[in-house]
């Protein structure tokens, strides 16, 4: 492998890879990310690649796979280039199909296509795939186009492009400028302006001074930066090279989540290939400028997401954070000035520098700029990682990506920004997606979560729910984190319990607003988010639960019962047979009835009962009927 010792090499390297690229040569792209390797994406790529042997086709159609897709509930995903045919769930028997029609004769498989939801329509190239067609990927663009194990893809790609405009054709003021133009901020989830914050770094006194990428996503249900760096770890690389320069540091970490395998083990392999091309290491592409980039692995504590604990992770010293100020830009790491952005953000520097900072303010709204990638998980029919324009609204990402709720149901409720995020309403689904307008209903934008919730969500379980992960997760440090998450799980406890009363409302708003204007750190002061929106958005749940003692979703178990109605029951057997409890007696030709204290409330029988007949009801906020006698129970055979 060469090293690259000036620009002009680099530049030569990557048209020289521009110029070996045949168009017209086919090429398969397998995701091979994380969530497409445990649907089972590696026999795939074995298929393909001893097929494509066997046929002597090695040299004709060139296998690539590559980091994550987006699609993550398609998996495994196979797209055929040039076309850009879109393959979903493959599986290894297809792959001769796939070969003999696609490859060799330009066919399509049609059974291997994705078929819209609601409409049924067949779409043949990704591009139009709902799902891909309404995004504006900018840090996911080159995700399904390169090889992470590949330098020369990124390369090819334009990659370190950006680098060497910064080392050679800017001053590092120049490079802080065109950040601070650009509109970015921090992408990990206070939303900090990332110019400013590396202005201030660089202004700090200090001949020491470092580079961290926090990459300690512990969200539930966000895998954003994982797929960044499982997928396109050189960008990531780059952004921290070209802020070092702009802040005058020569050392960098990333501290990654121990729960990340195949992201550490891409970013190690990407570090290694930058130091043997001379992209990284002393004098890089001969400007005298020296990067040094370090994994340090996490122990997978939530709090380690807060920069100040992840600092002191990183020192070797307890996970918990302190005060601010000093800002780790002024005493960070070891004392010395550190400036700490989240994968994301980094991911985007070159982008910037590349294209401009008009380029990338001319993206998304006045104060947000540029595109986030969100998780989108829960009730929805498309589930993955979307990237998106600054502004969007939430019913575009619901319904034009998402496609809409499964099942027909409704949509009840979308939760921004992680276990810290807050709840936003379905009444407010044109709601506008950026740093402002998530404050200004109880929310964040956080490093990205989006949980869809449709009717059969209780709010205030899921309230429970998130209090629960935080109190586990709290560090303890500080009083109103540590004992206030804990009462307020009480009382939620006791209120899907059926023991909530009047007065608890208050309290939790009391507790809340304590919490989060007395926490010590970043997390603290959100954690209530769940809480708070979901009180203002969703009181008359809180209210039947106090008042009614009912659960209107059907959700606490404390509050809900099952009954078989005699009038309804066929004798069917179904739901005595599938009782883990065996808490229903009967038998054929005669009605079923469910023993109330054996009953685990599981749900198992309203689920099995045959829709024609619904016999089995839910009951909440009203008493259970009295079971008829036994000796009334008999019934001829129905239906």
């Amino acid at each position: 492998m060469t090293r690259l010792a000036n620009a002009e090499q680099l530049n030569r390297l990557r048209e020289a890879l521009v110029g070996a690229v045949k168009p017209d040569m086919p090429y398969v792209s397998i995701c091979a990310g994380t969530g497409c390797l445990a649907c089972g994406c590696r026999p795939v790529v074995n298929q393909f690649k001893r097929l494509l042997a066997e046929r002597g086709l090695e040299e004709k159609c060139l296998l690539k796979t590559t980091g994550c897709h987006g699609f993550c509930e398609r998996g495994p995903v196979v797209v055929i280039h040039p076309q850009g045919i879109f393959y979903q769930q493959m599986k290894p028997a297809d792959v001769e199909e796939v070969i003999e029609k696609t490859i060799e004769k330009g066919e399509i498989v049609r059974r291997l296509l994705y078929r819209h939801p609601q409409t049924g329509e067949e779409i043949v190239r990704e591009e139009d795939v709902p799902f891909y067609k309404y995004q504006k990927r900018i840090v996911f663009a080159d995700n399904g186009k390169l090889d992470p194990r590949d330098i020369e893809d990124y390369i090819r790609l334009g990659g370190y492009q950006a680098l060497a405009k910064a080392l050679f054709e800017m001053t590092p003021e120049e490079v802080i400028g065109a950040v601070k133009q650009s509109g970015l901020r921090g992408r990990g989830g206070a939303g900090f302006p990332t110019g400013m914050k590396w202005e201030l770094c660089r202004k700090s006194p200090g001949d020491d001074k470092f580079i961290v990428c926090n990459a300690d996503e512990g969200d539930p249900g966000a895998f954003m930066d994982r797929s960044v760096l499982e997928g396109n770890p050189h960008s990531v690389i780059e952004g921290m090279i070209i802020g070092g320069y702009a802040i005058g540091a020569s050392e960098a970490y990333v501290y990654v989540r121990d729960e990340y395998p195949l992201a550490v083990e891409n970013l190690a392999f990407a570090i290694e290939e930058a130091k043997k091309r001379g992209l990284l290491g002393r004098n890089l592409l001969g400007s005298g400028h020296t990067f040094n980039v370090k994994i340090n692995r996490g122990g997978g504590a939530f709090v380690c997401g807060e920069e100040t604990a992840l600092i002191a992770s990183l020192e070797g010293r307890v996970g918990e954070p302190r005060s601010r100020p000093p800002y780790p830009a002024v005493r960070g790491l070891w004392g010395r000035p550190t400036n700490v952005n989240n994968v994301e953000t980094w991911a985007n520097v070159p982008h910037i520098i590349r294209n401009g900072p008009d380029w990338f303010a001319s993206i998304g709204t006045k104060n947000s700029k540029g595109t986030k990638i969100f998780s989108l998980v829960g009730k929805i029919n498309n589930t993955g990682l979307v990237e998106v324009p600054m502004g969007i609204k939430l019913s575009d990402i619901i319904y034009d990506i998402g496609g809409g709720i499964p099942n027909e149901k409704k949509f009840k409720a979308v939760q921004t920004g992680g276990p810290s995020g807050g709840c936003i309403p379905a009444k407010m689904i044109n709601l506008p997606i950026d740093y402002e307008e998530l404050a200004a209903v109880d929310s964040i934008m956080g490093s990205g979560g989006l949980i869809v919730m449709d009717e059969s969500t209780c709010m205030v379980d899921l309230a429970r729910y998130f209090l629960e992960f935080l109190k586990e997760e709290s560090c303890g440090k500080c009083v109103p984190c540590r004992e206030g998450i804990d009462r307020s799980l009480e009382v939620l406890r006791r209120i899907c319990a059926g023991g909530g009363t009047p007065d608890d409302i208050p309290l939790l708003q009391e507790l809340a607003t304590t919490i989060r204007d007395f926490s010590l750190c970043g997390l603290g002061q959100t954690a209530p988010n769940p809480l708070l929106s979901t009180i203002r958005h969703f009181r008359d749940e809180y209210e039947a639960h106090i008042k009614e003692k009912r659960c209107p979703a059907y959700v606490c178990k404390e509050l809900i019962s099952y009954y078989i109605d005699p009038d309804k029951c066929k004798a069917c057997m179904i739901c005595l047979r599938k009782c883990p409890a065996e808490a229903i007696a009967g038998g054929k030709h005669q009605i079923h009835v469910i023993d109330q204290e054996k009953c685990t409330k599981c749900g198992t029988c309203f689920e099995v009962c045959p829709s024609r007949f619904g016999a089995v009801r839910r009951l909440s906020g009203e008493p259970v009927p009295s079971p008829i006698p036994e000796e009334a129970r008999i019934i001829s055979q129905r239906g």
